[in-house]
């Protein structure tokens, strides 16, 4: 794909163009602080535009986006989905809410369509921790007030989502948080059942892999051992898809790789195609049984609005002709070896490479060396993940639009990024 500028690479709207040092002063005056200071700090870029798996700064140079906390799936701008939004956006933008919404239909069909077939209910939402706030307002719908969630796992940062989230440094200053949430290890089944078998329904949230805990990813067998667990015990299944689901880790949905069916399902993050904010819960007839009786039980303004819904419409039309899942699969297999294979002398920092389908870790021996690393990719014009959940942990998550040219940048800049790492370390 060509790296040069987008015609979008322009002055901004209405004709305004900050420079980094302006933008990041507003960020200070006016948004966040910390934020603001960081950028200027790190003397981050001013982003303008986009293209498939490349991103452009306000002077026009081009980086290799393999961040993007596993958005854009199908890349930037996919010309399908802005082309349906563009269509929907002339059409109509946002709807009365009372009248029905032929577009969320046929999203909702589009949706459960790739799903497993017990999964019969589908509801839209505007983000992934609003997906998890649902999932826990249907376990409370069925009397279930406990909730047995997995260390490192990450669901969000709203109240709910935030005490599902296996990470102190995020929930303690907001205690006390909801009652009745307890955390095993990932991974772990015989810590699941103990939990289980103490008294009072339970909630089970999880992640097939755990993304911002740092690429984890359990051993085999243990997510049907989960399900097996709360079947016998009766409790919830909710499976959290929103950064794994839809083709990230080589397949639909992670869950589907070990065979199993949740309660309940989370997708997100890539459901928009890389241009709108969308989320869904997807859930089986018992487990939405309530809301199918009371559907004013949950409502939200915004949700299920007209241009995300025909964002998912497209995405998903995308990923079936593109065969996403299958390419996500072989690029994934191909750039975890080139990793492993450029970064196999760097032991010294480098404790692991790991990784499914388009989501990579490397983690470093010292929890600063991920700062770091992510510091000197982004001198090399390469973007990554932060994980939120684990320090020494850095994550690819490239787009499937990545070319033979984009995997050799790629490798390129991490061997660099690496031996930069190790001579700074050698002075410490």
């Amino acid at each position: 794909m060509s790296t040069d500028t987008p015609a979008a690479a322009g002055p901004l709207a209405g004709g305004q163009e900050l420079l980094p040092d302006q933008v990041a002063a507003s960020y200070q005056r006016s948004i966040n602080r910390g934020q603001g200071r960081m950028a200027k700090l790190l003397g981050l870029p001013v982003e303008v535009a986009a293209s498939g798996c490349h991103v452009f700064d306000q002077e026009g140079r081009c980086y290799l986006d393999c961040g993007g906390y596993g958005v854009f799936t199908i890349g930037h701008r996919h010309p399908n989905v802005v082309a349906a939004v563009h269509d929907q956006l002339d059409r109509q933008p946002l709807s009365t809410r009372l009248f029905l919404n032929p577009v969320q239909a046929a999203a909702a069909d589009a949706l459960i369509s790739v799903t497993p077939a017990e999964l019969e209910r589908v509801t839209f939402v505007n983000s992934g921790a609003e997906a998890v706030e649902l999932a826990l307002k249907l376990g409370r719908s069925l009397g279930l007030r406990r909730v047995v969630a997995m260390e490192g796992g990450f669901h969000g940062k709203t109240l709910g989502a935030l005490s599902a989230t296996g990470r102190d440094r995020y929930r303690a200053p907001f205690e006390p948080l909801l009652p009745g949430v307890e955390h095993v290890p990932f991974g772990d089944p015989g810590a699941l059942g103990a939990a289980l078998r103490r008294p009072g329904g339970a909630l089970v949230i999880l992640e097939p892999v755990q993304a911002e805990g740092g690429v984890r990813i359990p051993p085999p067998g243990f997510l049907a051992a989960v399900r097996d667990l709360c079947t016998r015990h009766g409790a919830l299944l909710v499976v959290d898809e929103i950064q794994t689901g839809l083709g990230r880790l080589g397949a639909w949905w992670g869950c589907g790789q070990d065979g199993i069916v949740p309660d309940v399902l989370l997708a997100g993050k890539a459901l928009g195609g890389g241009v709108m904010p969308v989320a869904a819960v997807l859930s089986t007839l018992a487990a939405y049984r309530q809301l199918d009786a009371e559907p004013l039980l949950h409502s939200s303004t915004f949700a299920g609005g007209q241009l995300a819904m025909a964002a998912v419409v497209a995405t998903l039309d995308v990923m079936h002709r593109e065969d996403v899942p299958a390419r996500a699969a072989r690029l994934g297999r191909t750039l975890l070896a080139g990793l492993r294979a450029a970064l196999g002398d760097a032991g010294e920092l480098i404790a692991d490479v790991r990784g499914r389908g388009l989501m990579i870790g490397i983690e470093f021996r010292a929890e600063h060396h991920g700062a770091r690393f992510l510091e000197n990719m982004l001198d090399e014009r390469v973007i990554v993940c932060y994980s939120l959940n684990s320090d020494r942990v850095a994550r690819l998550t490239p787009s499937c639009a990545l070319t033979e040219d984009d995997c050799a940048w790629l490798i390129k800049a991490t061997i660099s990024a690496v031996r930069r790492l190790s001579r700074t370390s050698a002075f410490h």
